[in-house]
């Protein structure tokens, strides 16, 4: 199970604070209020006026706060909300209120809770306490309308680039003026000291087709008012789930600044040709009593224990109860509206396993519709238990009963580079024996294969995957220990060109198996965090990327960048079937520990390569391999990568360095 740590610092105060508001609710009962399936939840603005739809069943009485400002002023008016159908509040009023600001409060048993910009706010002021009512249309950048992402066929088609705003940017050796904002990946032309390419223009050379944004929607641990402390947040911690965070805009106290520059960022990236992915937190909420939900429907948002209080699956003070009817139209029609207003291209799903099957699949089912070539994926596990039962939770290993979604694979990261957790444990790249039968498994994307014997797994026991659609693959991600980290921690005493080696192997591994890499950004230049695994709260000087040492690591960025092209060049490493993996990936008999040695045949997924052998020497001596006679081109070799060939052999014994990846292709 891989716990974000960084959750559980920020629920402990929520926690203490209060016990849940309405204890011991059955879920029969909660299952029996009624739901509101209409498009018209929040507010909306028409020729007749503004007119305002609450969904709060047990409320007693509900009113609507209006405000010039948002922030600091009281309330100018005040609109008494009457009881509709389906548990709903409405009132109109016959003005295009633009410009005016809002909040929601609702009594229940006969208290008259804390304002709530409530749970449907698409635009908000400084901090989100307070929604707006704006024009959307008029957040649109020049172009939006013919704005379009990449055309994916198949999530294997995708190399993913996981990324930070301000991780990103706010180093002075980005050359990036917008730093830690949105507007960070609109500049082209930035540069490192050294006169290298940063910013969007990096990405373009890497090669990367999506950028994965960590939560941009609007949170709760960074002061929007006061930015010039130098705040820092991943931003699992969220508070108003359908409107861009107020701290990567120019100006978070104007609603439509912080739409307009998310749409630009949007923009920008697609005009480069790559996609956008959302990484988005439904499992839970930053607040327990406080929160949004539990302002407008106490209790019913969020799953309980026996005696009332919340259940915590997140390890963050609560989880929010997905297999109920309006938490589930919740999720759905939000990714929808983030796909439709702001033409996202992806989801990354946070402990994805907290929500329940039924959930996940109308998610993708209805993104479908808005876009084929958008994709869905998150992380197949809780960070602790949950009244849900295990056969209906979004587990990795419940995948294949979810269709058109991925999870990440924990059985290549640990392989790999060793377990997570553990920082001084060895992997396959780092010479610890024992891990080959779970690299195998990464490579055939955890779906069946004759060849690969589930019993030794280290993690999965079984072939929980259908296919390799199924499957994301990364060594390293914001979590825990970069992969740079890992490698100082699990290799004392070697040098930084051994660490580097190591991190090409283990790349090697991820880029040539079979579903989707992915990769955290700066690894390509081999960033670091100073050695800090949950650095979701911790300053620039250990999370911002270092921009030198793309001259200093050039080596190491020309391998990542020529890795990348191989995979996108060639079908054979992006097959979409288990049948096909099994019928064209024979991996050879090896007893020899550290070493994994297989060919991809028959010009798999229409390949001009008609073979490609790979060999991954992950022991520190030579390895000799019989490879059969005939015109082979090397494409990798010691520490090295060329997909136009770094020379030729004709086969017979040839020695794999330690510490790396042979890999040869023959078109005959």
């Amino acid at each position: 199970m891989h716990l974000k740590f960084h959750k559980l610092i920020l629920a402990a105060a929520a926690m203490l604070a209060a016990p849940a508001i309405m204890a011991q609710i059955s879920e029969t009962e909660y299952m029996s209020w009624p739901a509101y399936d209409g498009d018209d939840l929040e507010v909306k603005v028409d020729a007749t006026g503004t007119h305002f739809t609450l969904w709060s069943p047990k409320a007693e009485a509900a009113r609507v706060m209006l405000y010039d400002t948002d922030r600091n002023t009281a309330a100018t008016d005040t609109l008494t909300m009457t009881r509709g159908e389906n548990g709903t509040w409405r009132v109109s009023v016959p003005r295009q209120l633009y410009g005016k600001f809002y909040t929601f409060a609702v009594t229940v048993d006969g208290k008259t809770l804390d304002e709530t910009p409530g749970i449907w706010a698409k635009a908000v002021g400084t901090n989100g306490h307070r929604a707006a009512i704006i024009d959307l249309a008029k957040t649109a950048p020049e172009g939006w309308a013919e704005d379009r992402g990449p055309k994916t066929d198949n999530i294997t088609d995708a190399v993913i680039y996981e990324m930070h705003h301000r991780d990103f940017s706010v180093d002075p050796s980005s050359g990036i003026v917008h730093k830690g904002k949105f507007l960070t990946l609109t500049e082209p032309g930035t540069k490192s000291p050294q006169g290298l390419a940063t910013g969007i223009d990096h990405l373009k050379e890497l090669g990367v087709t999506h950028v994965h944004i960590l939560p941009s929607y609007d949170y709760n641990s960074v002061d929007e008012a006061n930015l010039n402390s130098n705040q820092y947040n991943w931003g699992y911690d969220p508070y108003n789930y359908n409107a861009p965070e107020g701290s990567y805009s120019t100006d978070p106290a104007n609603p439509g600044t912080r739409i307009r520059e998310m749409k630009e960022m949007v923009k920008a990236l697609h005009d480069a040709g790559i996609g956008v992915i959302m990484d988005v937190v439904y499992n839970h909420t930053a607040e327990n009593d406080k929160s949004n939900f539990s302002l407008t429907a106490p209790g019913y948002f969020y799953r309980h224990r026996p005696d009332g209080s919340y259940s915590d699956a997140s390890a963050c003070g609560n989880e929010t109860a997905s297999d109920r009817q309006m938490m589930r139209d919740f999720i759905v029609n939000s990714v929808k509206y983030w796909a439709k207003e702001y033409h996202i291209d992806g989801f990354r799903f946070d402990l994805m396993a907290i929500h329940d099957i039924e959930t996940m699949n109308e998610v993708a089912a209805e993104l479908k519709k808005i876009n084929p070539s958008i994709f869905v994926y998150g992380e197949g596990w809780t960070a602790g238990d949950s009244p849900l039962p295990a056969e209906r939770r979004a587990l990795k290993e419940n995948v294949d009963k979810m269709k058109g979604i991925a999870v990440f694979s924990d059985d290549i990261r640990d392989a790999v580079k060793g377990h997570y957790s553990r920082a001084d444990e060895r992997g396959f790249a780092t010479g610890k024996p024992g891990n080959e039968e779970t690299v195998k498994i990464g490579i055939v994307a955890s779906t069946a294969h004759p060849q690969v014997d589930y019993s030794k797994g280290n993690n999965s026991k079984l072939p929980y995957a259908g296919a390799p659609t199924e499957i994301i693959n990364y060594v390293s991600c914001h979590d825990d220990l970069t992969l740079t980290d890992k490698l100082a921690a699990s290799m004392p005493g070697s040098t930084e060109a051994e660490r580097q080696r190591a991190a090409r192997l283990a790349q090697t591994i991820v880029f040539t198996s079979q579903g989707t890499p992915f990769m955290f950004a700066g690894e390509e230049v081999f960033r670091n965090k100073k050695g800090v695994h949950n650095s979701y709260n911790s300053p620039d000087s250990i999370n911002a990327i270092d921009w030198s040492l793309k001259a200093r690591n050039k080596s190491q960025f020309d391998f990542y960048r020529n890795l990348i092209r191989l995979r996108r060049e060639h079908p054979a490493f992006r097959m979409t079937t288990a049948e096909d993996i099994a019928k064209n990936i024979v991996f050879d008999k090896i007893k020899d520990n550290n070493i994994i040695s297989y060919s991809i045949l028959n010009n798999a997924n229409g390949d001009e390569w008609k073979e490609i052998k790979l060999v991954f020497n992950g022991s520190k001596s030579n390895y000799v391999v019989k490879i059969p006679r005939g015109e082979w081109t090397i494409i990798a070799a010691d520490g090295e990568i060329n997909p136009d060939g770094l020379g030729s052999t004709r086969g017979g014994s040839i020695a794999v360095t330690p510490t790396s990846a042979l890999i040869l292709a023959r078109i005959k």
